[in-house]
């Protein structure tokens, strides 16, 4: 039987129609990107807020001054959305590079530098008291005034941070190209994407050093949250909180999480490593499952009973140092409330600490012609139910 031309171009146009109410569906629900000024620095240049929002309810802003993540705000089991991560003051304060990317090398180096092809790198910001070097030096990554070109990518947004590291800054050899982006999609994941090139011979580590608290950031301390980590072994500390070199199994010590298990129930215990760190402030080795170089693993699960929400831990790194944040009440965060020991947890995707010095711990160096690539998500969701269809009510 045929069909009438007209009424044929009136089903085109139909179906057409129903494509382009489609795309628009989709292009209204993919998240989005803003930047606007967030403050100006002592030397009057401009620092941005970048703001990355879904239409989940999800929000992550973060600055152009190392990096630091100011907001991560997500919705509870009711839909009750809170900031997620502590913070400070105000700009002054978030210009000390809270939350922020760590680099060049994330975490401690031991004896003041280290030894490479035969080299001896002395670096600038050795404690006095230990010679160790933390987070690469004084004026390292996060103190840093990183570059930022926002994108959108089918449902995904974000920012690449970009900052160029003289060679012999802070004492670590080669101009290094760092780039660092953020980005956030549909399905509630904070993806952080890390890149460095260098001109000679060095070591990049990497990290963010954002504290969460999935309560919210004004709940109190996060010992009722519920924490797992995927990983076997650690690496005990010396009395400086440098690994001494041995990797260690977890059973029967305070750093077995490998059951989800209540934070508050390893911090009190008197064991000799937890009253070292006042806390847990360690490194554990991270079970990775895949062959492949690079592949994104689970390091780490955190729940908050309370409020529902939970949050996944992925990455490609070899170790987690998680930090419970042990701070000493000397902070002010946002609203004027001081953080108090336990606010917050911090989870430093990275190498392990000091394994420049440390051969048989992986290798963190980088080569001319190499390019250092790390990849850590954030996932967020709760354990609400799915609401179950309604039934046809009866005519």
């Amino acid at each position: 039987m045929g069909t009438d031309s007209r009424t044929g171009a009136s089903c085109l146009r139909g179906f057409f129609a129903a494509v382009a109410a489609l795309l628009t569906i989709g292009s209204a629900d993919a998240a989005t990107v803003e930047r606007s000024v967030f403050g100006t620095a002592a030397d009057g240049r401009t620092v941005e807020l970048i703001t990355l929002r879904n239409a989940r309810g999800m929000t992550v802003r973060f600055s152009t001054r190392g990096g630091s993540i100011t907001e991560i705000s997500a919705p509870d089991r009711k839909g009750a959305v809170k900031n997620l991560v502590l913070g400070v003051a105000d700009f002054a304060a978030w210009e000390n590079g809270f939350n922020a990317i760590t680099g060049r090398y994330a975490n401690r180096i031991s004896g003041g530098g280290f030894t490479l092809d035969g080299v001896f790198y002395k670096l600038a910001g050795a404690r006095p008291d230990n010679n160790v070097v933390i987070h690469g030096g004084p004026t390292g990554f996060s103190k840093r005034l990183w570059k930022a070109e926002t994108f959108t990518r089918g449902d995904r947004a974000g920012a690449t941070l970009s900052y160029v590291s003289a060679d012999g800054e802070n004492g670590f050899p080669g101009e290094v190209a760092a780039a660092v982006t953020y980005s956030l999609g549909e399905d509630n994941l904070l993806r952080l994407e890390y890149r460095a090139t260098t001109t000679k011979p060095t070591i990049v580590n990497l990290t963010n050093h954002a504290a969460f608290n999935l309560g919210g950031y004004d709940s109190g301390p996060v010992y009722n949250q519920v924490l797992q980590i995927f990983a076997s072994r650690w690496t005990p500390l010396d009395k400086d909180l440098i690994p001494t070199g041995e990797i260690a199994p977890v059973g029967g010590t305070p750093f077995d999480f490998r059951k989800p298990t209540p934070i508050g129930e390893r911090i009190y215990t008197a064991h000799p490593q937890i009253l070292l760190a006042r806390g847990i402030d360690h490194n554990f080795v991270l079970d990775k499952k895949s062959p492949e170089r690079g592949a994104v693993e689970v390091a780490a699960r955190l729940y908050d009973p309370r409020s529902g929400r939970r949050m996944e831990v992925r990455t490609t790194e070899p170790g987690v140092q998680v930090y419970v944040t042990n701070s000493d009440g000397s902070r002010v965060g946002a609203n004027g409330r001081v953080q108090r020991q336990g606010d917050g947890i911090c989870f430093e995707t990275e190498h392990y600490p000091d394994s420049p010095n440390k051969p048989a711990f992986p290798s963190p160096v980088l080569r001319p012609g190499e390019t250092f690539r790390s990849v850590t998500e954030f996932a967020f969701s709760t354990d609400a139910k799915p609401r179950a269809a309604k039934k046809p009510r009866k005519a």
